[in-house]
């Protein structure tokens, strides 16, 4: 067995090497402005904001429709209309019938997903040109009614047909807390702990203080409101309803004011409070991929190389928000990298404590030893780190955050005239995703 598997394997690393090599490359990436839930777009469900991002990138490279052979979108939280929400995109967009589409669901690492599953379909010969992206929106989730009375609303019609007696009937057992309106669950479904739980204690296995994360918070604010004014992201943020404002952003806070904050999730003592965590978020983001090929057949100039990337699943028990710790370790590892080689970081900030444990955990001998065996990754150098804000300021729409962070870290190198950049982001249920891009 072992012999005919190395033989498959030399087979294989042949036919590669005799093979054309072919480059998944990122052409551009838009989204709309991401905004507090239940404010900017109370009115738009989750639909509406896909389609204004996915028209918006398909307009901005002046694409021709005809061109686009898939469309892969993610979100979290499903409007039942819209089941299959990434058809329903490409519909609303404008897009030709014909194009397959389908929806991914992997928490806060849909969109990534959505690009990485679009860039696998290139590569495999399946697609020359993808459309990938995600949206969310907070502003109208779907509330259901309790069990028992879901239960006899399917049976009202039949109970209809037999009068007062069977409605009556129906009613029978129903107490008053059935009445009750179930809102989405905020716990994960197999830990039945809320995500800044997790957060809060892994930040306290990683002696992450809140003094850290408030610190870590009031940067991020900054950071994106000075990259608002110095207009790094008039290329990147569509114009919706003449505004480009992102209100999540409080370029104005301080650390006063973070401090006056009460803990959020472990209460009365814990360190995780509504400033240093990420904001409910309404907004989505697009951009189109294509084979190197491709592009040069059809004139564009690609804008990065979408070089590696990889999946990652840890013990959601303990370890729910360090997946990103062992993704970027990976990918470096796979690359011949280190951290010394990579000019621009963009990792997700679902909580300060959350980024600052993994970059904790990247720096431990102790840690890396006994996880990934190898020696400590090293130190993440906070002047290449998110420099234009992160999802703290920014916002979090789950399922638009992963196109966000890849289309920032292009426009970031550049901007910065550097060479790679590499993106991180947890997810709920201990996974997550990193990926190495190149600037070209």
């Amino acid at each position: 067995m072992f012999r005919k598997g190395a033989e498959r394997t030399m087979s294989t690393a042949a036919a590669a090497k005799s093979a054309p090599s072919k480059k998944v490359v990122f052409i551009d990436g838009a989204r709309v402005p991401f905004n507090l839930a239940s404010t900017t777009y109370k009115d738009k469900i989750s639909y509406d904001l896909a389609r204004i991002a996915a028209k918006g990138v398909v307009d901005r490279t002046a694409i021709d429709k005809n061109a686009i052979d898939y469309v892969a979108w993610g979100t979290v939280v499903q409007e039942v209309r819209t089941n299959n929400l990434a058809r329903e995109v490409t519909l609303g967009a404008g897009l030709p019938l014909g194009i397959p589409s389908h929806t991914i669901g992997q928490a806060c690492i849909s969109s990534n997903q959505a690009v990485c599953t679009g860039a696998e379909k290139i590569l495999a010969g399946q697609a020359d040109v993808v459309l990938a992206g995600g949206s969310e929106t907070f502003s109208d989730v779907p509330i259901r009614f309790s069990k028992p009375v879901r239960e006899r609303l399917i049976n009202a019609n039949k109970a209809m047909k037999k009068g007062p007696a069977g409605i009556l009937k129906l009613l029978k057992g129903l107490k008053l807390s059935d009445l009750a309106p179930e809102p989405p669950a905020i716990k994960n479904f197999s830990t039945g702990e809320v995500m800044g739980h997790s957060s809060d204690r892994l930040a306290s296995r990683f002696a992450v203080s809140r003094q850290d994360q408030d610190e870590f918070a009031l940067r991020s604010h900054q950071n994106a409101a000075k990259a608002h004014e110095a207009g790094y992201y008039k290329n990147e943020v569509l114009n919706v309803g003449g505004s480009t404002e992102e209100n999540c952003i409080r370029g104005d806070t301080t650390m006063e004011r973070l401090q006056k904050l009460k803990p959020a999730f472990v209460k009365p003592h814990g360190t995780h409070t509504a400033g240093n965590s990420s904001p409910l978020t309404d907004g989505a983001s697009a951009c189109i991929i294509m084979g190197d090929d491709k592009a040069k057949e059809l004139g564009f100039t690609p804008r990065s190389h979408i070089k590696s990337w990889n999946f990652v699943s840890v013990d959601p028990f303990e370890e729910m928000l360090l997946g990103p710790a062992y993704a970027m370790a990976r990918i470096l590892k796979a690359n011949n990298l280190t951290l010394n080689d990579i000019d621009v970081f963009e990792i997700h900030e679902a909580f300060a404590g959350q980024v600052l444990s993994n970059l904790a955990a990247l720096e431990s001998d102790a840690w890396c030893k006994e996880n990934i065996n190898m020696d400590k990754v090293g130190a993440v150098p906070f002047d290449k780190l998110n420099q234009w804000g992160g999802s703290l300021s920014i916002g979090h729409p789950f399922g638009a955050t992963g196109v966000r962070i890849l289309t920032t870290a292009t426009n970031r190198l550049h901007q910065e005239d550097k060479k790679y950049a590499l993106i991180a982001a947890c997810a709920d249920g201990g996974q997550a995703h990193a990926c190495l891009i190149e600037r070209m």
